[in-house]
């Protein structure tokens, strides 16, 4: 056995595709491929579909996209004849009229090796059994003499059964020494607890190293944390990558006794609510940048969810994409005003205070013969909403600023939100954010500042904001609390209904009052066509709207929090099943 086959060095590349740039992440692979080259590096491991875009839905069986990523790892594969590190880059590819979640071997001026993605995901965000083909579970590649494992994402993640193959298993016993994992593995609060767990569990299997790679971006409502790792064959933590930054690292293996051991830089990482805002930060900073904004546009009310967004937007973006805007009516209290006056000038941004008692008295008076003897009621505060949903698109459509709408999870979950009002705009940062983590996110930013924010340090949301009841300041003297319970409860049991689908009966021998309960879920139901015509944005929980839960419209069952009874499986006779079974099979 040479030295060389001692030593060997893997650069993860960590990086911020585009969507469907497949011209663009090439040359993210040659800037990566430079730095290996300088660091000595034998192989640079890129993530999940990388030279695509993950996850790049129906855009994959287009067949014009499928070619134009040939074309591009075939120019790339041409360009190792360099004799320099080899490429393990992720690809759609199409093999026997089948298309693939691939990753492609680049060495030597040719496409040395293809391995094709096994066990699909088809839960959550994740929809690949509709757009790819099964891979069969394939052995190692090699790459200077080291046998090389490449399960791509899924196929770590869960053991072998009736429609999963353990495919570390396979490699382990067809020779793999180092394991290679390329993952496009969006971010969820305590994500990386699950994912350390996964790749213990292949490491105690097999024994050998694995390392963890992740991409690093903001696609749509998925963020993609990075957080890549490395575990040694004894489960030890070999290299931790940072989190929400690109971060392109030669980790360098030794052999020793016939195992490979590693060693990497360990970056710290942020966790909970750090974690979360952090995720806002990037998921909106993609958004726009991807989409080509010159910048964003917001209402400024004096509330805490706007606060929060306009925080997140600088942090993003820098205060010089930021414009707010205060659309004040008779309703609209002065410390509202005199609070987000404070609030854009902590922040920098452009700011303008532009009354809408004009605009609203016009409606009012064109609606006025429509409406005579009509009880004024919810219709008259909508205008109020609509007026600024309105005003914000026109200066939307005037500067080509995107608007970012302020609502957050809880009001999405019951519909506290006015359709072509503030429920207008592009994206929404705080989508996914019970209101409960608004106030927590925001007393978190007046203390810390994320590492990589562009917005100042120190207290930028006024605590007034912070410690006001909340209100739309629709009519006189209005709270939120008038219409929804305290935001403790209502967070308690909407996080039980929408993350947990607990059933309602389960909910109210938790200790929640069944009339309170039964009403959330009523307002949970009702609302599903309102989140149907909401912006898309940020996802941190487990289940956010859109994505994961995925409701009907048109629906009538409904819990009524009764218990129901077992069910009753001397009902079923094994014929029955039996003919099921061989009907499907």
């Amino acid at each position: 056995m040479t030295e060389r086959l001692n030593a060997f060095a893997v650069t993860l590349a960590q990086l911020n595709p585009t969507m469907g740039d497949i011209e663009g992440n090439a040359a993210k692979v040659r800037v990566a491929r430079a730095r290996a080259i300088a660091d000595g590096a034998d192989l640079v491991l890129f993530p999940e579909l990388f030279i695509a875009g993950y996850p790049p839905e129906d855009l994959v069986q287009k067949p014009a996209f499928q070619a134009a990523c040939r074309v591009a790892i075939e120019t790339l594969a041409r360009e190792t004849a360099d004799g320099g590190p080899a490429l393990l880059v992720g690809t759609p590819w199409v093999e026997d009229g089948k298309l693939y979640n691939a990753c492609a071997l680049l060495d030597g001026g040719r496409i040395a090796g293809l391995r094709f993605k096994c066990n699909l995901p088809n839960y959550g965000v994740f929809d690949e059994k509709r757009l790819f083909s099964r891979g069969p579970a394939s052995g190692p590649v090699t790459v200077r003499g080291v046998r090389i494992g490449v399960p791509i994402c899924e196929d770590i993640w869960l053991e072998e059964s009736e429609d999963y193959e353990n495919v570390v298993e396979t490699l382990a016993e067809t020779g793999a020494e180092i394991i290679l994992v390329p993952n496009g593995s969006p971010y969820a609060r305590d994500k990386n607890d699950v994912r350390l767990s996964v790749a213990v569990a292949r490491v105690t299997e097999s024994g050998l190293p694995l390392v963890y790679l992740n991409q690093v971006c903001g696609q749509d409502e998925l963020v993609f944390d990075g957080a890549s790792f490395a575990l040694n064959g004894d489960l030890s933590l070999a290299a931790q990558l940072p989190a929400f930054a690109e971060s392109v690292t030669t980790l360098r293996f030794v052999r020793t006794g016939g195992d490979w051991r590693c060693t990497g830089p360990i970056a710290e990482q942020p966790e909970g609510d750090r974690a979360d805002y952090a995720a806002c930060v990037l998921g909106l900073r993609d958004y726009v940048a991807k989409n080509g904004f010159p910048g964003v546009l917001l209402g400024i009310s004096g509330g805490i969810d706007s606060a929060l967004c306009a925080a997140i937007a600088v942090d993003a973006l820098g205060a010089d994409q930021v414009h707010g805007v205060m659309l004040p009516y008779r309703y609209t209290a002065a410390h509202s005003i005199a609070d987000a006056g404070e609030l854009a000038g902590h922040l920098g941004i452009r700011y303008e205070v532009l009354p809408i008692a004009e605009a609203v008295t016009g409606f009012e008076t064109i609606l006025s013969g429509l409406f005579k003897n009509l009880p004024h009621d919810i219709t008259e505060e909508n205008l109020q909403a609509r007026t600024r949903g309105t005003l914000l698109m026109a200066i939307s459509n005037k500067t080509g600023l995107m608007v970012v709408t302020t609502g957050n999870k809880s009001e999405m979950s019951v519909g506290y939100a006015t359709l072509y009002g503030d429920m207008n705009g592009g994206f929404n940062p705080i989508k996914d954010i019970y209101k409960t983590q608004v106030f927590r996110l925001a007393s978190l930013r007046n203390a810390w500042k994320p590492e990589g924010a562009l917005g100042p340090a120190g207290e930028v949301i006024p605590p007034d904001i912070i410690t006001r009841p909340p209100t739309a300041e629709l009519r006189e003297n209005q709270t939120d609390q008038d219409s929804l319970p305290p935001y403790d409860v209502l967070d308690a049991i909407l996080e039980r209904l929408v993350e947990r689908e607990e059933p309602l009966d389960q909910i109210i021998e938790a200790g929640f009052d069944r009339e309170t309960v039964s009403r959330i879920d009523h307002l949970l139901n009702v609302a599903e066509y309102k989140r149907r015509q909401a912006a898309p944005g940020v996802k941190v929980t487990r289940k956010n709207f859109g994505r994961d839960r995925r409701y009907p419209i048109t629906n009538r069952f409904r819990d009524r929090g009764e218990k129901l009874p077992a069910p009753d499986e001397t009902l079923v006779s094994r014929g029955s099943k039996a003919s099921i079974d061989a009907f499907e099979g």
